[in-house]
């Protein structure tokens, strides 16, 4: 298993400039922590040089720092190494686990994926610190997306898995509550912040329906 020292972060927002035109990368990530956002993932799947990835999340680095939140890099472990980001999160066909671990070393965040229960059962065998698990609601991010997985899949993969369960999949505001009574540690959310006319209030919008929600679990018997 990892020794990361990371703390998982419950409200991750995923950058997005092609479900938009307004803003960078950069720009969303700044306004998503000051929104109240553990964490931002840089997730860029058009054909960019590696150089030009390793360029934006050098400049994204200090300015996660400067808000002490996280920066997690989409799919390329390489990508963080070499821009000194100790964060990755791989979708399925990415470099497997254990590759992405000796690139990144105990100490580094590693997020995984599963889009059914058979694959979350696989992922949480790997040297993996959290699981990314969805689409739960469907998704408008993908070219080829997975099927809808529902509420009552999602719960059965919380109460198997061993390791913090992260919903993904059109997660707006209103949906957050469902998703964490069905077991989930956090969410993970792109268009209902990213395409937003106001980045910072609808992620501060989502903070405060996780905290609540996380909150009333809390307070909740078993």
């Amino acid at each position: 298993m990892s020794t990361s020292q990371h703390a998982i972060p419950r409200l991750q927002v995923i950058t997005d400039e092609q479900i938009q035109s307004r803003y960078s990368h950069i720009e969303i990530m700044e306004m998503a922590l000051r929104g109240g956002a553990d964490a931002v993932q840089f997730r860029e799947k058009r054909a960019w040089a590696t150089r030009a990835l390793i360029d934006v999340v050098t400049t994204m680095l200090p300015i996660a720092r400067q808000y002490g939140g996280m920066l997690i890099v989409d799919d390329r472990p390489d990508v963080a190494l070499s821009a000194g980001a100790t964060a990755v999160h791989l979708g399925r066909n990415d470099l497997d686990v254990a590759t992405a671990r000796r690139i990144l070393g105990q100490d580094a965040l590693i997020g995984g994926t599963a889009n059914s229960f058979e694959e979350a059962a696989r992922a949480w065998e790997t040297d993996i610190d959290y699981l990314g698990v969805g689409p739960i609601y469907g998704t408008h991010t993908k070219a080829n997306p997975a099927p809808d997985m529902g509420l009552a899949t999602l719960a059965r993969i919380c109460s198997a898995c061993p390791i913090p369960v992260i919903a993904i999949g059109s997660i707006t505001a209103e949906r957050i509550a469902d998703v964490i009574q069905a077991g989930a540690y956090g969410v993970a959310i792109v268009s209902a912040v990213v395409a937003s006319e106001d980045v910072e209030a609808a992620t501060r919008m989502c903070r405060e329906r996780l905290d609540a929600a996380l909150l009333k679990s809390q307070a909740t018997p078993p």
